[in-house]
């Protein structure tokens, strides 16, 4: 990968996970163009700032992933279960390997999801396995895998955050049930790699995390950043099927199995420091 020179293209670019890819591969010198349905909103904006070239593309547009596809040496690979739904993912995410295999390009990182490969029937699990199975049967000069976890944000996010601000942490996992999860800013670190070190880690298929914790020791540290008391309230797992099926799966699978990665091993193989749930939630918004 030469720096200033290969052109990586990041879908998800005004997201999580592709926004903190193009800001550390900004902040290394790299090329980057940013693919967004809002080139003119806020975040494409910012990301221009950096140094980007934003251009507009829809993940369903085959002609607007044609075109920014052009040229580029590299592709970071990310596309979003709750909005575009399991099928329409799992569309996406092999359109997008096969269209950058035809358009010549060298290295390519799609970011799965932690425990795809361990055939877990979850279903906005297993559709990522089916894409992973696509990339690693195009055959890419090089590609590399990421699988985060449970994402720290989360906890920000509508899901979570009005019943945290309630003084309530309510999902439906068991008391002694450990959860690892990651700070989305430690995958962008891990996607950097991914591309500045893409001959090592050629067909490497990595899971990363950060910290691991029960929802009670969850709740003592968010509420420590919030500056607020915290309680702990297990969700029955019937009422979260009402809302989606898929997620109740996934947190019976939390308590049945759960994620695997050695944090400390993976943390010293790659030299990223993971991001503690303390420290990420000292710095989130509140």
């Amino acid at each position: 990968m030469q720096k200033g020179k290969d052109v990586v293209l990041v879908t998800g670019a005004t997201g999580q996970q592709g926004g903190a890819v193009a800001r550390q591969l900004l902040s290394r010198g790299h090329k980057v163009r940013a693919l967004t349905r809002k080139p003119q909103g806020e975040a494409g904006k910012a990301l221009a700032g950096l140094g980007a070239e934003v251009v507009p593309g829809d993940l369903d547009d085959v002609g607007s992933l044609d075109k920014a596809l052009r040229g580029a040496w590299g592709v970071f690979s990310v596309q979003n279960t709750w909005e575009a739904g399991v099928e329409a993912e799992e569309r996406q995410g092999k359109r997008l390997a096969e269209l950058a295999r035809k358009a010549g390009v060298s290295h390519f990182v799609y970011t799965s999801v932690g425990s795809a490969h361990r055939r877990t029937g979850i279903p906005h699990f297993d559709n990522k396995a089916r894409i992973e199975e696509t990339v690693r049967g195009l055959g890419f000069p090089s590609y590399t895998i990421l699988r985060p976890v449970f994402f720290m944000e989360n906890w920000t996010s509508p899901s979570f955050k009005p019943s945290l601000l309630q003084g309530k942490l309510a999902i439906g996992i068991r008391a002694d049930t450990p959860l690892e999860m990651i700070a989305v800013e430690d995958i962008g670190a891990y996607g950097l790699q991914a591309f500045e070190q893409h001959t090592e880690l050629n067909r490497r298929e990595i899971d990363i995390a950060g910290d691991e914790h029960t929802m009670p020791e969850a709740a003592r540290i968010l509420g420590n950043a919030m500056g607020r008391h915290l309680e702990f309230v297990p969700v029955p797992i019937e009422e979260v099927r009402k809302f989606s099926a898929d997620f109740a799966i996934m947190l019976e699978w939390f308590d049945r199995v759960g994620y695997d990665v050695h944090i400390r091993s993976r943390s010293r193989e790659f030299g990223i420091r993971p991001t503690s749930l303390a420290d990420w939630a000292a710095k989130a918004r509140w």
